[in-house]
């Protein structure tokens, strides 16, 4: 099994990420982490507690992290995720009380009390709790089995012309985590805006028909219309949970292996990861990170379906 600790924003595909990670039975979810990113630290902590009161996984930590950016003041995404972070569903009251503690001691402590090599860091919103908890012990970087983010893209944008939502609103916390000798895997938008919920897919989660299958359902009614109209999509991309299922099962995910950076000075490029895909694959041992470039999108959706089944 991976073991895994889940940084999110939850955010409609962080929600699809955790069910994942619930409903599957490769992972085993350490527990959840959240950090200021759709939406506000106190909504998307409420958010991440409800999904899983939802997928009856009141067993799971949830502990709160940092509420801005190192540096940067905070933006939202509330035109993507609306006003709670979790617009389009009836969220269900959580019954677990909020686990005592900040994310990022949780973060460290959990990882020094682990064996080496055994626990994986799969950030899905800005990058400031890793950071913050890489400069605060930086013996983690070492123990940490790999860390696999969503956020970046190496040809493509959303927040700017050139970077993406979560690199782009804590650039100096993704320069920190990129730049750690930890192996890393970006999952940027060039691999998720593969991970389409197209009305395929979305008639056979509805065809399941249980509560978790109508919640997910609802989540993706309302992601179809803000990414219509804002993003120009006609079916939204499920970025998320594209971590998850390459630790599940690699083959649905290819990557390459290449040197990555973020920019953190620029004024027309600030937050942009760039990727240096020139010349021959470096090996493991030349170059520690990698990126993610194409979706075996049936295997994707399967392993989603099944998650959402497994729940029930």
């Amino acid at each position: 099994m991976e073991k895994i600790i889940l940084d999110c924003d939850p955010g409609h595909d962080d929600a699809m990420a955790i069910m994942l990670a619930v409903g599957n039975p490769k992972i085993d979810l350490v527990g959840v982490t959240t950090v200021g990113g759709n939406q506000s630290l106190e909504k998307v902590t409420y958010n991440a507690r409800s999904v899983l009161e939802m997928a009856k996984a009141t067993d799971i930590p949830v502990h709160a992290g940092c509420d801005r950016p190192l540096v940067r003041k905070q933006e939202v995404a509330a035109s993507i995720h609306g006003e709670t972070g979790l617009d389009g569903v009836e969220l269900p009251v959580p019954t677990r009380p909020l686990d005592s503690g900040h994310a990022v001691n949780w973060i460290i402590d959990t990882i020094m009390a682990s064996e080496p090599g055994t626990i994986t860091l799969v950030p899905t919103g800005p990058l400031t709790n890793i950071a913050m908890a890489a400069r605060m012990e930086p013996r983690i970087v070492d123990r940490v089995k790999e860390v696999v983010l969503m956020g970046g893209g190496y040809h493509v944008g959303n927040w700017s012309a050139v970077a993406e939502f979560n690199i782009k609103v804590d650039p100096e916390a993704a320069h920190i985590v990129f730049n750690e000798p930890w192996k890393l895997t970006m999952v940027g938008l060039d691999l998720t805006h593969q991970a389409l919920c197209t009305p395929e897919v979305q008639h056979r989660i509805d065809a399941i028909g249980t509560d978790s299958s109508h919640f997910a359902s609802g989540l993706m009614d309302f992601f179809r219309k803000t990414y219509r109209d804002n993003q120009d999509f006609i079916d939204p991309p499920v970025h998320d949970p594209c971590t998850v299922a390459y630790l599940i099962d690699p083959s649905v995910v290819s990557t390459r292996r290449c040197p990555l950076d973020v920019e953190i000075h620029g004024d027309l490029t600030l937050g942009m990861t760039v990727a240096d895909l020139r010349g021959p694959e470096p090996s493991a041992e030349e170059c520690h990170t990698q990126v993610a470039v194409k979706l075996d999108f049936d295997k994707f959706w399967d392993l989603i379906v099944d998650a959402i089944v497994a729940i029930g």
